[in-house]
């Protein structure tokens, strides 16, 4: 039978101990300075070097030559405690494990007081030591503080904290540490040349996140891969099949999806990892562990060269790239999704459907409204703007797209980049689609004015049989060209209304009411840091002009792009398309200089009409002061008068005209009745945002 490697390679030297220099080095400079004390506490993870050392320890005690560092290794002594050697009767070594009782304790407390054999030292190794029982360390509690001359206690132990505190206070204690993965490698590339074995240099990166740090671990591992390969050595395909980890093929393809935004890409890929029999849980791990070298990648350009992330020369490459492309805000939030994936996963039987899901998390950063996904799509958007990417079209009012899924020709790419601004906006409505068309206005820069309606002709109220003809908006000729793009880093009415959405988000998880406010609302200008929003109406630019509405947009500003912002509201419906809102948006300049309304015609005095044949005769009232009784009642008007006139077939009147309308009569009454301006707003807040009168108003 051969011998296992973590045993054939155990060290027999404090200079053969590899990767602990900040403890074999003290232990060395205090046996040479003949500093020895009576009880030593060795601690830290497993497979780290605590046992050996301690073996190495007493071997130097009772060498012929010691208490000396390097022992001579020729003395009975020395072969006698050597990693593979026979053992002395001096040096005790205990398994704490199931050696825990008083009992122990009691057996090894009287043989304490017993001379060595033929060594200078008798020493007692006691291994797993947070093993024992409270009772057991109160029974060598006494010879642990005051042993004989010759007795020496060696503690070993992965949980230092469960060792009694009264023992731990009476020993010198030296913590042990996981090995550096660079370390490791070394270690493992030594013991390939000493055994003669091929090693693809792609394996060993491999075994040491397979040992975890640990030597006794990872030589283990590494016998194995050794014990199972074939004339040709170890080779990558071997390894990966034997360890059960991830292809890096595999987290390659997935990483690129991600840059991407290439959802097929991503979710075939782990269709691929689940068909193949790998675990999903530990493809997280692997995708993690990536996840973490591209983070490194990203902040430290040459993490290669300093051992922070140990690839090979190619696979950097790719990394570097990967990195470029993901940016730190997108790997960051990739990072903590797979994390929190990891989490849930523990224990849970559909482990591929939380691994679907956080890939889907992954590739959604606008269905979030976590502060991460908010940078991320914000990260994206900088990108493109310092690349010069063109933003949204301002030809289009009423809807919003992603500038990468608009190509030359108009069509839409089929995936679009990960991390952009998916800030896609259909308003709702239920006019006809004419109606909306014809609020379509020309680019901002199109100079535009508003012709001035003439006063309707009112007739007279018994002979009215129509309404009055309302003034049509003429359409412009002609367009101007679009204005190219703003530089990067420049904020006007077009750049915010590209992340119009996000702010709109904000304003609603900050408060609703005025969150369906602002669907009427658009950016009509943007001067410095204060913002104008047009508003359809009047009485609806007051309600956002008021400090509680205006200082929640001014707080999902600065939550979106940062600073101080000023908000103001103005009545306008012109001025510069594409806005923010669900209308089109208006200039704040138009609506300073809207021209005065015409002034109403005076009323025709009404005919005199002749009274009903079975109405009692009406009683003049007395001429007197203010405390005498009311006039009578003004008599019904005649039957035989018209009814008023019918409304369109289609039962919808644009905005526009109702504006048109208003602008000519300003009092209301060209319907034959007076408007209250109070009641036309709340019939356009019924129909537009949903809302209904509380408590009878």
């Amino acid at each position: 039978m051969a011998l296992a490697l973590y045993r054939r390679y155990r060290p027999a030297t404090f200079a053969e101990v590899v990767g602990q220099e900040h403890v074999t080095d003290p232990l060395r400079t205090a046996l040479s300075a003949g500093r020895v004390n009576h009880a030593y506490l060795f601690s830290g993870p497993r497979g780290c070097g605590k046992t050996s050392s301690a073996r190495i320890l007493a071997r130097s005690l009772n060498c012929e030559q010691g208490p000396t560092p390097d022992p001579c290794g020729v003395c009975e002594s020395c072969i006698a405690l050597a990693p593979n050697g026979p053992g002395s009767l001096d040096v005790t070594e205990m398994d704490a494990a199931s050696h825990n009782g008083v009992d122990d304790a009691r057996e090894l407390r009287d043989r304490a007081h017993f001379a060595p054999v033929s060594s200078r030292y008798r020493v007692f190794i006691i291994d797993e030591a947070h093993m024992v029982t409270t009772a057991a360390f109160n029974a060598l509690l006494k010879v642990v503080e005051e042993p004989p001359e010759h007795l020496i206690f060696i503690f070993a132990t992965t949980e230092p904290d469960k060792v009694l505190t009264t023992i731990r206070s009476r020993t010198h204690h030296y913590p042990f540490r996981l090995l550096p993965p660079s370390t490791l490698r070394a270690l493992l590339e030594r013991i390939c040349v000493e055994e003669s074995v091929t090693v693809e240099p792609a394996v060993y990166p491999l075994v040491v996140r397979a040992g975890g740090g640990s030597a006794r671990d990872s030589l283990s591992v590494l016998d194995q891969l050794l014990a199972g390969a074939g004339d040709e050595g170890v080779t990558y395909a071997h390894a990966v099949g034997l360890l059960g980890v991830t292809d890096v093929a595999i987290l390659d393809d997935v990483v690129d999806a991600l840059g991407a935004g290439d959802g097929p890409a991503v979710f075939g890929a782990v269709d691929r990892l689940v068909e193949a029999g790998h675990d999903p849980r530990r493809f997280a791990a692997d995708l993690l562990q990536r996840l973490r070298d591209l983070i490194l990648v990203q902040a430290v350009p040459d993490a290669g060269e300093r051992g922070l992330v140990d690839v090979p020369a190619d696979e950097m490459e790719r990394m570097v790239d990967q990195a470029q492309r993901l940016g730190p805000a997108a790997l960051a939030r990739h990072a903590e999704l797979v994390h929190t994936a990891l989490t849930e996963m523990r224990g849970a039987t559909a482990a591929r459907l939380l691994l679907e899901l956080v890939c889907a998390r992954m590739l959604l950063p606008a269905a979030s409204s976590a502060d991460a996904a908010m940078i991320q799509r914000l990260e994206g958007v900088e990108r493109r703007l310092a690349v010069g990417a063109p933003g949204p079209s301002d030809a289009a009012p009423s809807r919003f797209s992603r500038p990468s899924q608009r190509s030359e020709d108009g069509a839409e790419d089929a995936h679009p980049r990960a991390g952009e601004l998916d800030a896609t906006v259909v308003p709702p409505t239920d006019r006809p689609a004419a109606t909306v068309e014809a609020r379509d206005e020309p680019p901002r820069d199109a100079p535009r004015e508003r012709p001035q309606a003439p006063p309707p002709q009112r007739p007279e109220r018994p002979a009215a049989q129509e309404r009055p003809e309302r003034p049509q908006v003429p359409e412009p000729e002609s367009t101007p060209e679009p204005q190219p793009a703003p530089a990067a880093g420049a904020l006007d009415a077009a750049a915010l209304r590209r992340v119009w959405p996000e702010v709109m988000t904000q304003v609603r998880e900050r408060n609703k009411p005025t969150h369906a406010l602002l669907q009427n609302a658009t950016v009509t200008a943007v001067e410095g840091t204060t913002i104008t929003l047009g508003m359809p109406t009047p009485p609806l630019a007051r309600q956002l002009s008021q400090p509680n509405r205006a200082d929640h947009v001014a707080a999902a500003l600065g939550a979106v792009l940062s600073g101080q912002w000023t908000v103001q509201a103005v009545h306008g419906t012109g001025g510069d398309s594409g806005g923010g809102g669900a209308r089109g948006g208006g200039r704040p300049e138009q609506s300073r200089q809207r021209p005065d309304p015409p002034r109403r015609p005076e009323r025709p005095p009404r005919p005199e009409q002749p009274p009903r044949a079975d109405a009692p005769p009406a009683e003049a009232p007395a001429r007197g002061g203010p405390g005498d009784a009311p006039p009578a009642r003004r008599p019904a008007p005649p039957s035989d008068i018209p009814p008023p006139p019918e409304p369109p077939e289609d039962g919808d009147v644009s905005e526009e005209d109702m504006y048109a309308e208003a602008a000519a009569d300003p009092g209301g009454t060209a319907g034959g009745a007076r408007v209250d301006p109070e009641e036309a707003a709340m019939e356009l807040l019924t129909s537009q945002l949903g809302a209904r009168r509380v408590d009878g108003r």
